[in-house]
C-alpha cells in the first residue's frame, strides 16, 4: 500500500439496508460504491476513510483494508506479517490488538494466526500488543487469503456524542438514519413522532434538514494511526449550520422521555427546532403546514411489555393517522407484523428484517394517506 494508491475501504452497515447506505454514499460522492452483504465498500486513501467517519449517517464502522497477500500455513503467515509495512498505518508508541477470523482456509486456527501476527508486530515493528487497545487490526483470512483491516472508527458510529439520556428500547442514531431514508426522507420537509422516546428519529432528522455532519463532535480510532494529519482532517469540517423554516415535533406520554428528548436534542445543537409535549399518541394532532413524514417506533411485544396488550394502542394510533393526517407519510417499525397490520394502515409490501437489539424488526411505511 503505498500514499498514492487507492485501497478498498469497508462501510459496514444495517443488514437489509445496504441499499440505503449506499444511496447515501453515492449521494456524499464517494468513488466506486458497491453494495455488498452486511455494507458498502469503495475506493479511496486515507482522507476517504476520515470523511466517511465523519459525514455517513449509516454507517456503522469504516473498516481501511490495507493489505492482502496469501498465506496457506502459518510459517508463512509468520513471514508475510514480518515483512508487512505496519510502520506505514500503526505507531510504536501506542498498544494495538489483533482479531482474526479463518474461513475455508489452511490455516484453520485464529489462536495461532493471531500468535503469530502479534510476535512479528512485536519482534520486527517494535509494536506493543494489547487486549484492552483502542487501534483493532481485522485480519480475515479466507479461501488462504489474508486480508488486513484497521478498524478507523473505534466506539460504533451511531454513538453521535450527543444523547446521554437514552430510553428502554433505543433506537440506534445509524438506523434511525436509514429508515428515514427508506422512507424518503430528504430534510426538505417536517417529521412528527408521536412516541418520540429518547428523541433519536427527530434529531436525526433535525441534523438532516441543517446538514450537520454526525460525526462533529466525538473522537475516532484513526486519529491515532501514523497516517493521520490533523490539518487535513480539521479541513473536512463544515461550519455552522445552514438555515431552515422546518420544525419537527415529538411527543410520548411519559413526561421523563420527553425531558430526555429535550436535553439530547439541545446537547445535538438542533433543540430549537424540535417542539416536544407530553400527551398519549390518541392526542396527536398534525402541526400547520404542509404535510410530511410521521416515523413512530411503538412499543411491542418482544421489546416492551405484553405483546397482546399493545393491539389497542396500534389501533388508536392508525385510526388517529387516518383521520387526522391526510396526506402525510407514515413509516412505523415493530417486531411483530400483526401489530402493524392492527393499525389499518395501507403500507407497502412488507420489507426484509432488520437486526435491532437482539430482535428482528420490520419497517412498514405507506405512500401518502388519502
Amino acid at each position: 500500500m503505498t500514499d498514492h494508491a487507492p485501497f478498498e475501504i469497508f462501510l459496514t452497515g444495517t443488514p437489509g439496508l445496504e441499499d440505503m447506505l449506499l444511496a447515501e454514499v453515492q449521494e456524499k460522492g464517494f468513488k466506486n460504491a458497491q453494495a455488498i452483504r452486511g455494507g458498502v465498500t469503495i475506493q479511496g486513501h486515507w482522507p476517504d476513510v476520515w470523511r466517511a467517519n465523519l459525514d455517513l449517517r449509516g454507517a456503522t464502522r469504516v473498516l481501511a483494508r490495507v493489505g492482502t497477500f496469501m498465506a496457506f500455513h502459518l510459517a508463512q503467515l509468520d513471514k508475510r506479517s514480518r515483512k508487512f509495512p505496519w510502520g506505514d498505518i500503526l505507531r510504536p508508541d501506542l498498544p494495538v490488538k489483533v482479531e482474526v477470523t479463518t474461513k475455508a482456509s489452511k490455516i484453520y486456527h485464529a489462536g495461532a494466526a493471531i500468535q503469530r501476527i502479534e510476535t512479528a508486530l512485536k519482534d520486527n515493528h517494535g509494536m506493543t500488543v494489547s487486549p484492552e487497545a483502542e487501534i483493532v487490526l481485522k485480519v480475515r483470512i479466507d479461501d488462504n487469503r489474508v486480508t488486513i483491516s484497521v478498524d478507523t472508527t473505534g466506539e460504533s458510529l451511531h454513538k453521535r456524542g450527543h444523547k446521554l439520556g437514552i430510553g428502554k428500547a433505543p433506537m440506534r442514531e445509524t438506523l434511525a438514519s436509514l429508515m428515514l431514508r427508506h422512507c424518503g426522507y430528504n430534510g426538505s420537509e417536517t417529521v412528527v413522532d408521536p412516541m418520540c422516546g429518547s428523541g433519536t428519529f427527530l434529531i436525526e432528522a433535525a441534523e438532516i434538514a441543517v446538514d450537520l455532519q454526525p460525526g462533529r463532535s466525538r473522537g475516532f480510532a484513526f486519529e491515532q494511526l501514523a497516517s493521520f494529519d490533523q490539518a487535513a482532517f480539521e479541513a473536512l469540517k463544515r461550519g455552522a449550520p445552514k438555515a431552515t423554516d422546518l420544525k419537527f415535533y415529538g411527543s410520548d406520554r411519559d413526561a421523563g422521555a420527553i425531558k430526555m428528548s429535550r436535553d439530547n436534542a439541545d446537547r445535538a445543537g438542533v433543540g430549537p427546532l424540535i417542539d416536544f409535549q407530553t400527551h398519549g399518541a390518541g392526542e396527536l394532532q398534525p402541526p400547520e403546514g404542509p404535510p410530511g413524514l410521521v416515523m413512530v417506533n411503538p412499543p411491542y411485544g418482544g421489546r416492551i411489555g405484553n405483546k397482546k396488550l399493545l393491539y389497542p394502542l396500534y389501533g388508536t394510533l392508525g385510526e388517529t393517522l387516518k383521520t387526522r393526517f391526510r396526506g402525510w407519510r407514515v413509516g412505523l417499525v415493530t417486531s411483530e407484523p400483526p401489530l402493524a397490520k392492527a393499525t389499518g394502515l395501507p403500507f407497502k409490501p412488507q420489507c426484509a428484517p432488520i437486526p435491532h437489539g437482539g430482535l428482528k424488526v420490520w419497517l412498514f411505511s405507506t405512500n401518502k394517506l388519502g
